[in-house]
C-alpha cells in the first residue's frame, strides 16, 4: 500500500508541476534540455543523468512487452513521457497484479 501511495502522491505532485511550469513557459523544454547539456555545466550533468534514466525506463518498458509494437510504443512514450508515463505504468501494473512485483517487473517473464 505505501507503494500505491507513493505512486499516486508523485505522480499528482508531478503533474500539477509540470502542468504550473507549462502555464509559466511553455512547452518548449528541448532546446533548454539540450542547450544545458551543451554548456556542460552541472544542470547539463543533471539533464544528462536524467536522460539515461529515461532510456533505461524506455528500455524496460520495451523489454517487459517483448518489443512488440505496442510495448515499443509505450517505450517511446516513457522517455518522452518521463516519470509521468512511469509512475502511471507501474501503479497500473501493481494494481492488476495484486501487489506482486515480480510480475509487475518482469511480466510474463515472472513464469
Amino acid at each position: 500500500m505505501v507503494f500505491r501511495t507513493y505512486l499516486i502522491v508523485a505522480w499528482l505532485a508531478l503533474a500539477i508541476f509540470t502542468a504550473v511550469v507549462m502555464a509559466n513557459h511553455g512547452s518548449g523544454l528541448f532546446p533548454i534540455f539540450f542547450a544545458d547539456i551543451a554548456a556542460a555545466g552541472w544542470p547539463g550533468q543533471f539533464n544528462a543523468d536524467f536522460a539515461t534514466m529515461l532510456a533505461l525506463s524506455a528500455l524496460w518498458c520495451g523489454w517487459r512487452g517483448n518489443w512488440s509494437v505496442m510495448a515499443i510504443a509505450h517505450a517511446l512514450l516513457a522517455f518522452v513521457g518521463g516519470g509521468i508515463v512511469l509512475m502511471a505504468t507501474l501503479l497500473i501494473l501493481h494494481v492488476r497484479h495484486n501487489g506482486d512485483m515480480r510480475q509487475v517487473l518482469l511480466g510474463e517473464r515472472a513464469r
